[in-house]
């Protein structure tokens, strides 16, 4: 059981880190405020209680769509 949550919480924690990596590239590449500002500024814009929730919501959704289609297949 131990070892099932451990691979569980790296693999949420791996989606959810490409979720903010992505977010945060967004702010320097899409928008330009993160050049204009800073990487304080870009960071407070990112890491958000809504961004949060999104990234953990798929995150989650993402974990149980994988352990569903390793078990099938």
């Amino acid at each position: 059981m131990k070892k099932h949550l451990g691979r569980a919480a790296i693999e949420v924690g791996f989606i959810v880190f490409l979720f903010y990596s992505n977010l945060l590239m967004g702010e320097f590449e899409r928008s330009g405020l993160g050049e204009k500002r800073g990487l304080t500024s870009a960071l407070r814009d990112v890491f958000t209680a809504a961004n949060f929730e999104i990234a953990m919501t798929a995150a989650l959704i993402g974990y149980f769509m994988v352990e569903f289609l390793r078990r099938r297949f």
